[in-house]
């Protein structure tokens, strides 16, 4: 008689399967380049606005828009992911964002660009497929770790801020082939071309059989979850986590031009300081996730954004006091004097941009622990939410400093975020200890007990 034994699935082992490594470093690299052509008019905007002759408004429309479209289309970008297989959507982000890309360096007016602009957005609904994707193929006990590293594409971010300025003074009126030209023109055809080799290498380096864990699936039990107050408050927190993060990374360097006096090319040095912790130590909160639980992770995360931001949001000045004319013959006297200079500055926003990669990668390694069946949803969802955070925060920084006259509004703004988040989570936690303690007091991170106690 012969017998037969069962070959575990992926979440009852450690073990990767055979394909997974490859759909990692695949994913990771295709969203890096995604990133990097999706944030590229950070940098391309300031040669477009002087070609074009463009207000300071027109211009800020131009990144909004596309990050705009890179948040808008997460959900169903993940849904479809979990039903029809990450490899060929994230491939199809590929295609779509090399056509678009070369097609900006074709623009020739403010309209096309800002049109064109949307179009490239669509690279940022890459996250939202690739956590679908790295989840399907990844063992639960590592999708922590799994999903830090491909979230660590946001790297792409500081590609631009790099490599552009070089290539935009170094190739300016130069045509090369014949119909490429050369300056900012010639750093979307970069992206382009590389984009397509990226989008072959995934089909030839990834399993043809890829994992569909929605296939069959009706729409209805994908959305399902999206009907829970977890999945909002997962939400919020990658507001304050991504969105802010990607806010900031814009508005930094107009931060450090106006408030410390320092060249563009060193405010754009400083803003790299921030954005590389931000995204290369996402795959170490992923990390600490899978070994400490992701909730105790994110109570560290949002401990440190309120004490960064709170000491960034304080004005300089001091508090002017009566005194005796024998203390001052003026009469009054300057106490507690506060005054933030450029070094301590920019270590607090390092320090910052640290708490947001680790706090990233935490809030997304909820997602699979919770749903396991609907990281596409669920994940595009809060991915959808964290980009419209990118979104709508430039705007409200601009408007809390023109009502205060206080450029560290900026991070008043981050503050009462940060703050907001953590006394939700906090209320969640002991909430589910008072209706479990003592037995649960040492078990929060246990996904089935909290969904039935914790809203």
């Amino acid at each position: 008689m012969t017998t037969t034994t069962s070959k575990p699935l992926p979440e009852e082992t450690d073990k990767l399967p055979k394909g997974a490594t490859s759909v990692i470093v695949m994913s990771t690299l295709a969203f890096t380049l995604m990133f990097a052509a999706w944030m590229m008019f950070g940098i391309l905007g300031i040669p477009i606005r002087k070609e074009l002759g463009l207000t300071d408004v027109q211009l800020a429309w131009i990144s909004a828009a596309a990050i705009l479209n890179g948040s808008l289309w997460r959900l169903p970008a993940g849904i479809m992911a979990d039903r029809f297989g990450g490899r060929i959507i994230i491939f199809v982000l590929l295609i779509l964002t090399a056509v678009f890309s070369y097609l900006v360096s074709l623009a020739d007016s403010y309209g096309m660009i800002l049109l064109l602009a949307f179009m490239v957005g669509f690279a940022g609904n890459s996250f939202s497929a690739g956590v679908a994707w790295n989840s399907a193929w990844v063992p639960k006990s590592r999708q922590g770790l799994a999903l830090g590293i491909f979230g660590a594409g946001n790297v792409g971010a500081s590609v631009t801020k790099f490599i552009g300025p070089v290539l935009i003074t170094a190739t300016a009126g130069a045509t090369y082939f014949g119909f490429i030209q050369g300056g900012w023109r010639l750093i979307p055809v970069i992206y382009s071309a590389l984009l397509i080799v990226t989008a072959i290498a995934l089909l030839m380096f990834t399993p043809k059989q890829d994992r569909k864990p929605g296939a069959g699936r009706s729409l209805r039990d994908e959305i399902k979850p999206l009907s829970q107050v977890r999945v909002w408050r997962f939400s919020l927190y990658y507001v304050s986590v991504f969105g802010a993060y990607v806010a900031l990374a814009a508005w930094l360097p107009k931060y450090y031009v106006d408030n410390f006096g320092v060249t563009l090319s060193t405010a754009a040095l400083l803003t790299a300081s921030y954005i590389f912790p931000a995204s290369l130590l996402r795959p170490l909160g992923g990390w600490f996730s899978d070994k400490i639980g992701a909730r105790r992770v994110m109570y560290w995360t949002f401990a440190v954004m309120i004490a960064t931001t709170f000491l960034l949001m304080m004005p300089n000045g001091h508090i002017v006091v009566q005194v005796s004319e024998k203390v001052s013959a003026s009469g009054v006297k300057e106490v507690m004097p506060y005054e933030l200079g450029l070094v301590p500055f920019a270590i607090l926003v390092f320090i910052l941009g640290c708490a947001m990669g680790i706090g990233k990668a935490a809030v997304y390694k909820h997602i699979p622990e919770y749903f396991p069946g609907q990281v596409g949803s669920v994940g595009g969802l809060v991915g959808m939410f964290g980009g419209l955070g990118g979104f709508v925060l430039p705007p409200l920084f601009a408007y809390t400093t023109a009502w205060t006259g206080l450029p560290s509004a900026t991070f008043f703004v981050l503050f009462v975020l940060s703050v907001v988040c953590a006394i939700w989570m906090h209320l969640t936690v002991v909430s589910m200890l008072h209706a479990k303690s003592p037995e649960l007091s040492d078990h929060f991170e246990t996904p089935p007990t909290e969904e039935k106690t914790a809203s």
